[in-house]
C-alpha cells in the first residue's frame, strides 16, 4: 500500500503543502525534548 508523504491543505485563497514525514521527525523531537527537561528537572530535587 502506498503511504500518504504530503497534505494539501487550502485555507481561502492560502494553499498549503505539509511534509509529513517532517512533522513526525518535529514531534519526535518535541517529545525526546520534553522527556529529556522532565528527566533533568527529577534530577535536581
Amino acid at each position: 500500500m502506498n503511504e500518504k508523504k504530503q497534505k494539501l491543505i487550502l485555507d481561502g485563497n492560502a494553499f498549503y503543502e505539509i511534509d509529513l514525514e517532517c512533522l513526525k521527525q518535529k514531534k519526535e523531537k518535541e517529545h525526546r525534548e520534553k522527556q529529556r527537561a522532565e528527566h533533568q528537572k527529577r534530577q535536581r530535587k
